[in-house]
């Protein structure tokens, strides 16, 4: 039995789906099972056994693990994250699960600039002196988040940044759902860390030109300093404060550190990723 933690988020959400196409008999943990099963598709939902359970109470997690031989654990960034996650190892290995997919985040290290990412990092050293076989999946940036600047683009036909010229990797939550169904269901895991892209990392001016031509239409980006996206993001965007910080972060991060796709996705699945222009043909609908 494979369980996946965080189940009603994107990329849980994503490997339910990928793991219902394998066939693979998966338990999909959440607070709100109703809501979760509403919205599941009926192949996943005929493949998929909703449980609750609750990442802040740990009895409840060593309940919904009980005879689970995977673990999925992927959870929304924010404030609890760290503590959250790490009761679901705990729980995990109490519990006798074997092979642990963690999905994490680029430069997952004790003195990253970006602070989820450092939170990532506390999590993954866990995982390695837990005494049970971890993969860590390091996705870029969801380019279903580009979504989020939809509304924008369809009133003034503006984006926001602070990333300059620099290149941005972006892949598809359904490829991170496939990459984790992989690993999951391997006869013989081995463990591992796999950075997840697309095929090509695009700045923001490059970003736009193509959002501009798919739509007949000029898209300009306005770059600004971090201070001000922060304030852009918090004030006008109404973000939380916390996210606004993270959202400048991992732009600055790809401005400190040079973006380049890699070849991880398809080694792992035996495919090439999906691309940005077909992600956004699919969605250009949003930004009309």
């Amino acid at each position: 039995m494979i369980v996946v933690m965080g189940a009603g988020g994107a990329t849980g959400g994503a490997t339910l789906r990928s793991l219902a196409a394998l066939g693979a008999p998966t338990r999909a943990l959440t607070r709100d099972p109703a809501r979760l099963a509403s919205v599941l598709d009926g192949p996943t939902r005929a493949r998929t056994v909703v449980t609750a359970a609750d990442a802040a109470d740990p009895e409840s997690l060593r309940a919904a693990f009980h005879g689970a031989e995977r673990l999925l654990l992927t959870m929304a960034n924010g404030p609890h994250q760290v503590r959250y996650e790490l009761n679901a190892v705990e729980a995990a290995v109490a519990c006798g699960v074997q092979h642990i997919v963690k999905v994490s985040a680029p430069a997952a290290e004790p003195d990253s600039p970006v602070a989820v990412s450092r939170g990532h990092h506390l999590v993954e050293e866990r995982l390695r002196t837990c005494g049970v076989t971890t993969s860590v999946l390091r996705p870029y940036a969801f380019m279903q988040k580009l979504l989020l600047l939809a509304p924008g683009i369809a009133a003034a036909g503006v984006v926001h940044g602070a990333t300059g010229r620099a290149r941005c990797n972006y892949v598809d939550v359904r490829d991170i759902g496939d990459a984790a169904a992989e690993l999951l269901t391997r006869p013989a895991p081995t463990g591992g860390t796999y950075p997840l892209t697309g095929g090509r990392a695009y700045s923001h001016p490059e970003l736009t030109a193509l959002l501009g031509g798919m739509l007949g239409r000029p898209v300009r980006y306005v770059d600004l300093a971090p201070a001000e996206l922060h304030a852009h993001l918090a004030g006008r965007g109404g973000m939380p404060d916390w996210l606004a910080t993270h959202v400048v972060e991992i732009q600055q991060l790809a401005v400190a550190r040079e973006e380049k796709p890699d070849d991880t996705f398809r080694r792992l699945t035996g495919r090439t990723p999906r691309t940005l222009e077909s992600f956004l043909t699919e969605n250009l609908h949003r930004f009309r």
